[in-house]
């Protein structure tokens, strides 16, 4: 059986309701964090939480205290008697008249759980026609609006693809529908600025603790043309890729081994780092 939590208050899955009026369904209002769970605890919540609350300050919504959502993310846990998967804690508008007007009624909250996606240890990528928008109001910001995000990794699944990934619009490299991309050169590992429209991904931070990386804007054709190259998030961890637009890298070269072994000893020591 599977319980979610919304609005204080756990529940089983098909006891579960939200109001066909919600913002969040209307408009795409509304902000969201994936954690994935290890040994029966998400994994850098602390930071998960911090980056739901800038995404919803920078969307003018108000967002329950950390306390209170580590408290339903320990609930749901117990509930589903959890050892590992993910999590997703989902912030919208709340009930709300037709449009794009929010209402009053206050922000829906969500905590749900469920398996762990099983990637494979490698990924082809595919790059997309259609870039980020780097200087959008919402750049850099984790809303649940992933319409762009469904038709891109639909395109890239139909061109043999297990993720997609962007240009921005001066044409640099910018990200995944979920993930970030490192790119290897020699000895060098980069990943693109957040000023180039990517999400500021918690996996991402860390790996920039944990090593060595230049964030330096990077042509879209530097993926095809790197040494080696990485896709990482909350739940690929480090995952190597193995084709861009069907053109073969070098395999899973030593940056990307040593990003996976790092994050990995990382996870071991400590599970809110």
């Amino acid at each position: 059986m599977t319980y979610v939590w919304i609005d204080g208050e756990v529940l089983h899955a098909d006891r579960a309701r939200v109001s066909p009026f919600d913002h969040g369904l209307l408009t795409g209002d509304g902000v969201f964090e994936t954690l994935r769970l290890y040994r029966g605890e998400p994994f850098a919540a602390r930071r998960h939480l911090l980056r739901l609350g800038l995404s919803a300050a920078a969307m003018g919504l108000p967002c329950p205290e950390p306390d209170v959502l580590r408290r339903a993310m320990a609930e749901v846990v117990v509930a589903n008697e959890l050892r590992s998967g993910r999590m997703r804690i989902t912030v919208t508008g709340g009930p709300s008249p037709l449009g794009s007007g929010r209402g009053d009624a206050g922000p829906t909250v969500i905590v749900a759980a469920g398996p762990l996606t099983e990637w494979p240890p490698a990924t082809a990528v595919v790059t997309v026609p259609w870039p980020r928008n780097e200087r959008a109001a919402l750049a850099g910001v984790k809303t649940i609006s992933y319409g762009e995000n469904v038709v891109a990794l639909a395109y890239a699944k139909e061109r043999g693809g297990g993720e997609a990934i962007f240009a921005n619009l001066a044409g640099n490299l910018c990200e995944g529908t979920g993930t970030n991309v490192f790119v290897g050169v020699g000895s060098r590992l980069m990943t693109p600025p957040l000023s180039a429209g990517c999400l500021a991904g918690v996996t991402r931070d860390l790996l920039l603790e944990l090593l060595d990386v230049v964030e330096e804007d990077l042509p879209l054709s530097a993926l095809t043309s790197a040494h080696e190259a990485f896709l990482s998030s909350s739940t690929r961890e480090v995952q190597p890729i193995s084709t861009v637009d069907g053109h073969a890298l070098g395999g899973t070269g030593p940056l990307t081994e040593l990003a996976s072994a790092r994050f990995a000893d990382l996870v071991r020591r400590d599970l809110d780092p």
